[in-house]
């Protein structure tokens, strides 16, 4: 009977995977019944189970499941050749197991409703419009930097340490549930990776862990960046499993928060990915714009460059080339390049919202 199940539920993969093809094609379908219908309260469930234990519960279980793969590989390793077809009847139906926990727990979220639609935003812009937008944000950076620091070569030193910034990241999306109340974030499961050092040497800042929905973000990046890439992780708690949208949402949350230092993380993070577009576009603009910006805050971004150069390694390309074929795998069409789209979603959202 054990034998019969395993083989129905290695198997199950198959209509698995048609069904999950099949529902990518209907995101209005997705976005009322899942994203806005059952995962709500799928994710609220998780995070009041596992968002008050101090360290990441998600880590733990990867740690386990790695070590208990291994040992198990290793202990089967002889069937591969002698007992072929249960060995496989076995991998098969963890694997279908795992797939089908991915995509009701989380997955189904990238099949959802572009961000811009459900926002009114329009999807592309002009370089007139990436120009303007830029002004207006150096000029907004500018005034923050100087509302922390008088002197405009000084780049800003957050006063507060990691386990504090967690605990204050909600306090932005509080404020941007008043704008949007779908963005609603309530009892936090945001926690320090325990793989932290790993994950540094794979170019990654943060995570969600699709299968207890606790977001995960690297305790060794700068303090400089860990309020939006919090917020950033956040935001795929709530749903927004793009990497362009939750880095949107993420920098909102951060410039609608009350802390004057989350605003400047906030307004600078949007400046940079904005600055960054003009320099693919036109690196003689780019050059004359960035003189016009405080060299504190050039130097806030060179401190964050030089913190990821200092680990690169040449296993770094691998796992963002494989993270990349997963994103790919998950309808975001231009893989780790989708990160670049929140260009889009910033300079219409802020030609809108100029303030």
């Amino acid at each position: 009977m054990l034998h019969h199940k395993k083989i129905v539920i290695a198997l199950s993969i198959i209509p698995q995977y048609f069904i999950v093809k099949w529902l990518s094609h209907y995101p209005e379908f997705i976005e009322t019944y899942y994203s806005n219908g059952i995962y709500p309260y799928l994710s609220k469930i998780f995070r009041f189970m596992l968002g008050w234990i101090p360290f990441s519960f998600g880590d733990i279980v990867y740690a386990f499941s790695i070590i208990y793969i291994l040992w198990w590989v290793i202990k089967n390793f002889k069937r591969l050749k002698t007992d072929t077809k249960n060995w496989l009847i076995d991998v098969f139906s963890a694997v279908s197991i795992i797939y089908f926990a991915f995509h009701v727990f989380w997955g189904l979220n990238y099949y959802r409703i572009p961000l811009h639609k459900s926002l009114n935003l329009k999807p592309e812009y002009t370089t007139e419009q990436l120009i303007n937008v830029t002004k207006n944000l150096i000029i907004k950076s500018n005034k923050i930097h100087a509302g922390i620091i008088n002197i405009d070569t000084i780049p800003v030193a957050i006063p507060y340490n990691r386990s504090e910034i967690l605990d204050l990241v909600p306090l932005g999306y509080k404020n941007l549930e008043t704008q949007y109340p779908h963005l609603a974030y309530h009892q936090k499961s945001i926690k320090k990776s325990l793989f932290s050092l790993p994950l540094t040497y794979m170019g990654f800042s943060g995570y969600l862990n699709p299968l207890t929905n606790e977001s995960q973000v690297d305790a060794l990046i700068p303090i400089y960046i860990f309020p939006t890439t919090a917020s950033h992780e956040i935001a795929h708690q709530l749903g927004y499993a793009a990497e362009n949208e939750a880095n949107f949402i993420g920098c909102l949350a951060a410039i609608n928060h009350d802390d004057i230092y989350f605003k400047y993380t906030g307004y600078t993070f949007a400046l940079r990915y904005c600055l960054n577009e003009i320099y693919k576009r036109d690196e003689s603009l780019f050059e004359s714009l960035s003189k016009t910006v405080n060299k504190g805050i050039l130097k806030n971004y060179k401190e964050m460059r030089l913190f990821w150069e200092a680990y690169e390694n040449p296993a770094e390309p691998l796992f963002k080339k494989t993270y990349g074929s997963y994103l790919k795998a998950n309808k975001q069409d231009k893989g780790m390049e989708s990160y670049s789209y929140v260009v889009a979603l910033m300079v219409n959202y802020f030609e809108k919202n100029p303030s």
